[in-house]
């Protein structure tokens, strides 16, 4: 992972040809993931969480929904607070895994009644006892056929209601999808097979892509680069996890099949104390935030495992956290550790 500063990276056919805007309006997007409180013990903590996050005037927050459905009913819960109490924007959502299409329609629609306009549309990875993916037999095969679902569904209620036609066009329906920039490892897909499903889902209505995790800017710009080249013309969001917890980040190569570079696990280890193992770690994750939005993201969608106080820190880092905070202390160039 590069320590060099935006003056010292070496331009490629994907740095923008001018600096990154510094003016407020101009701030490259800022997104959190959510899910919902495994147990009602943890409500409170998430909502912490949702409050200090709101503070840095995120643009969306999307709210996961567990395999085969199981937290469908949390999920919703979570999504209707955050519409009815925060000034937040929810992206909710949805999989194919378990589910009739009817299932899925009326979950929709209920999403919809309560006035959901974003939706992240998955496959969906199978449940814990299952080792292969597979569909349900009246269900959707993939988040392409569950994209032009939501966008079927919406123009039904749009030509049954002049009400929510008109509620359309000012708040339109908005679909984001998955992108993979080492490819599908749950699916044993490579890159190019992955550009190939992110084009179908632009193809079926997808409004913007929201990448995997990944530790090198160069993972994300490469496959921005193949998926321009084959015709995808939507943003594609990179999704970021702060860099701060050695355990939690072997756990999510276990789980993702991307691997963590061992320079960045040496790094973590070399650390004096837990302090200094979050600061260097932040670090690592500005300069990786710094990477991706100098070589042309249009913003960062930050995993927090409903935690706030590193994706808080990586934001200030990278001068993302909208004056959700003065700053507090210097965070060390990743050269001087």
């Amino acid at each position: 992972m590069s320590a060099a500063t935006a003056s010292e990276r070496v331009p490629g056919v994907h740095v923008a040809e001018s600096p990154r805007p510094r003016a407020a309006v101009d701030r490259p997007t800022v997104s959190f993931e959510l899910f919902p409180p495994r147990n009602p013990d943890a409500a409170p903590r998430l909502w912490a969480t949702i409050q200090a996050l709101e503070a840095a005037h995120p643009d969306f927050v999307s709210v996961t929904y567990g395999a085969g459905g199981k937290t469908r009913t949390t999920t919703r819960q979570l999504v209707r607070r955050l519409l009815r109490e925060t000034s937040l924007n929810p992206i909710a959502h949805l999989t194919c895994v378990g589910t009739s299409r009817a299932e899925i329609t009326t979950i929709v629609e209920e999403f919809l009644d309560e006035g959901v306009r974003s939706f992240l549309a998955l496959r969906g990875d199978p449940p814990a006892d299952q080792t292969d993916w597979q569909p349900h037999p009246d269900g959707l095969h993939t988040a392409s056929e569950l994209v032009e679902l939501l966008r079927t569904l919406e123009q039904e209620r749009c030509a049954h209601s002049p009400s929510q036609a008109m509620r359309s066009r000012v708040r339109p329906l908005s679909v984001a999808v998955a992108a993979f920039p080492r490819g599908n490892a749950a699916t044993g897909g490579t890159r190019a097979q992955d550009v190939a499903s992110l084009l179908a889902k632009q193809e079926a209505g997808a409004d913007f892509a929201i990448t995997q995790v990944f530790f090198e800017a160069d993972a994300y710009l490469g496959l921005v680069a193949e998926a321009r080249d084959a015709g995808v013309t939507i943003p594609i969001i990179p999704g970021i996890i702060p860099t701060t917890d050695p355990a939690r980040l072997l756990r999510v190569q276990e789980l993702t099949g991307v691997p963590v570079p061992s320079s960045l696990l040496d790094l973590l280890g070399a650390a004096d104390d837990e302090l200094d193992r979050h600061r260097r770690g932040i670090r690592a994750s500005v300069d990786l935030v710094q990477g991706v939005l100098d070589g042309g993201a249009p913003g960062v969608h930050i995993y927090t495992y409903n935690q706030h106080h590193a994706a808080l820190d990586l934001l200030e880092g990278a001068d993302l956290d909208g004056g959700a905070r003065s700053p507090r202390h210097a965070i060390p160039s990743t050269t001087d550790l």
